[in-house]
């Protein structure tokens, strides 16, 4: 007779890592193939429609890369943490929170010259998204608080927070009733590169990916976040200072995402409205773990991810499927990339069972 038997490899698969992945979200898109079909829709041409409307024109691209430039910086901001084995849930919150610091300094001070302004609405979100950061950082380590639970309902706090501002004390009284705030001043507004519709908050992704690169790969700080995120354990043995660590890599993770938020209202929306929420941060856990946490390969995945959401606009506008189809998709790709990342650190082995005759077993 024969048992399966799991066992951990040595270590865990390298290149070949890659094919796992690969193979994971193949099999996410198979199954979305599915979905297609049981609701009576085309699924080659659904498949077709959703890449062309993500990749097939310069329009789409521009579009795809406008939106992979939060998922980006938040996603960079959710790696960081999990370097750490932190695991943030909160980069939705700390985003919107973000885009109330920037707005605040774009309300408050108008008449600023843009090369004043702009530097002060990104340390105004620096300081808002990391302190949001910051919070779950001390209920753990001064109350053993679980933070996944507490950057999980914080989310809500500080969307909540957003949607009071905007409908409140800070809504635009020529806006209708529509609850948003008035267009920020140009010396506030993100411009854009060139004749494109993309933003200079690509270029701030681009510096951001390689500082966070050369913080892990060449500072001490970043050797210790990297070997206490190996073993916390050891790493408290060895004398890490563990907690500062946490601090530390909950308010960059917050500090990122805040400037996720900045960007998103300054460069594309130009003012501060609810509809800024648009589920980035939770897009941003998918890419980070896809992306297995690496600065490059997060930027791959952003624009992929970006790409699923612009291609399902496209999706729903030919074939008149519902909007959640884009979540759905998201949720299977999350689902079949940490099912694989079971292939990469652990393999399966057929046993051969001996009977034992005496016995009888």
């Amino acid at each position: 007779m024969k048992n399966l038997r799991v066992i951990k490899r040595q270590e865990p698969l390298g290149w070949s890592s890659c094919f796992v992945l690969t193979g994971a979200v193949a099999l996410s898109l198979g199954i979305s193939f599915l979905m297609l079909s049981f609701h009576d829709k085309p699924p080659l041409q659904g498949m077709i429609i959703l890449f062309q409307g993500a990749f097939g024109s310069q329009w789409a691209l521009e579009d795809c890369l406008i939106k992979a430039i939060p998922i980006y910086l938040c996603s960079l901001g959710v790696a960081v943490a999990f370097r750490l084995q932190i695991w943030n849930i909160g980069a939705e919150g700390q985003f919107a929170l973000g885009a109330v610091g920037a707005a605040w300094a774009a309300l408050n001070f108008p008449d600023l010259p843009w090369f004043v302004l702009i530097p002060f609405m990104m340390t105004a979100s620096f300081v808002t998204g990391g302190t949001w950061g910051l919070i779950p950082a001390l209920l753990k380590l001064k109350m053993k608080a679980n933070e996944i639970i507490v950057t999980l309902m914080l989310n809500y706090i500080a969307i909540f927070y957003l949607d009071y501002l905007v409908y409140g004390d800070w809504k635009d009284p020529a806006s209708f009733g529509f609850p948003m705030t008035k267009t920020f001043s140009p010396g506030a507004i993100v411009g854009k590169i060139g004749s494109t519709s993309l933003n200079w908050g690509l270029v701030l992704c681009v510096v951001t990916g390689i500082l966070i690169w050369i913080f892990f790969r060449y500072t001490r700080i970043g050797f210790e976040l990297r070997a206490s995120g190996e073993n916390i354990q050891a790493a408290r043995y060895a004398g890490l200072p563990y907690d500062k660590l946490v601090i530390l890599v909950m308010i960059l993770s917050g500090a990122l995402a805040g400037w996720a938020g900045f960007i998103e209202a300054s460069a594309t929306l130009n003012r501060l409205q609810p509809s800024i929420i648009a589920g980035y941060g939770y897009t941003a856990i998918v890419v980070a773990w896809l992306a297995r946490l690496h600065p490059f390969y997060i930027g791959i995945a952003s624009i992929l991810l970006a790409g699923l959401r612009v291609g399902t606009e496209n999706l729903q506008l030919e074939l008149q499927v519902p909007a959640a189809f884009g979540g759905i998709m998201e949720g299977l790709i999350l689902l079949t990339v940490l099912s694989g990342n079971f292939f990469i650190y652990y393999r399966i082995k057929i046993v051969k069972k001996l009977y034992n005759l005496e016995k009888g077993i």
